[in-house]
């Protein structure tokens, strides 16, 4: 079990990017497990030559967690999980017995509509004359049929019932649509579009709102994490 008192004075540094949901995610549980006090949020400078992140963290990926001791986490998963037991009461932890396989599985499902949602972002993000078509293609369609599945799946008791991470992962997905229009993932999906809009009221979830496109039209690539 971690120690719900750190033995360091210095505060944990969170690297996000605003656009990025698998920063957001992290931020999420920054928010809903009370630790404003002890995490400073940190906007990196990701996708840029020779930016003073990358003596930070050499991958430059976001949500990057340097710890109280100096340590640094990356990968969003690790990172909600660490922040969630810091304080020894995990918030988020997944059920006992074969309750967790189902728990498991809800949210790698969630998982896969987000990456598939990142990759098209960053393909979006290229300049016209570097997109693949193909890429976009592919990943278009992927995201139809997550919605698709998840229009159904949305009823299951685990996602109505206490915050958990498939919930956060699976909001973090679809909220994307404010940078991405192309996502529009609402029409056919009300079971969907309701359970959403209920969630995104939450403060935590309303606080960490991914900011729209830029004004050219293209968005920020959705660093991986």
């Amino acid at each position: 079990m971690l120690s719900a008192v750190s033995t360091y004075r210095n505060r944990m540094k969170l690297y996000i990017t605003p656009g990025s949901p698998y920063a957001r995610m992290a931020r999420i549980v920054v928010l809903e497990k009370g630790l404003s006090e002890r995490v400073d949020v940190i906007v990196a400078q990701t996708r840029l030559a020779n930016s003073p992140y990358y003596r930070i963290n050499p991958s430059g990926r976001v949500p990057y967690l340097v710890r109280d001791d100096g340590v640094g986490l990356e990968e969003s998963a690790l990172i909600c999980d660490y922040l969630d037991r810091i304080d020894g009461k995990p918030a988020f932890a997944l059920p006992n017995g074969n309750a967790a396989w189902e728990a498991r599985r809800l949210e790698a499902l969630a998982r896969s509509m987000l990456d598939g949602i990142a990759v098209w972002g960053r393909e979006l993000a290229r300049p016209p004359d570097e997109r693949s078509p193909t890429i976009l293609q592919h990943e278009a369609d992927r995201s139809r049929r997550m919605a698709d599945l998840w229009e159904q799946e949305i009823g299951h008791p685990r996602m109505s019932g206490a915050l958990n991470m498939a919930q956060i992962t699976l909001a973090c997905a679809l909220g994307f649509e404010a940078r991405m229009p192309e996502l529009s993932w609402r029409p056919d999906h009300p079971k969907l579009g309701a359970w959403y809009d209920r969630i995104a009221s939450r403060p935590s979830f309303a606080a960490t709102a991914p900011p729209g496109p830029t004004p050219d039209g293209r968005q920020t690539r959705a660093a991986r994490g």
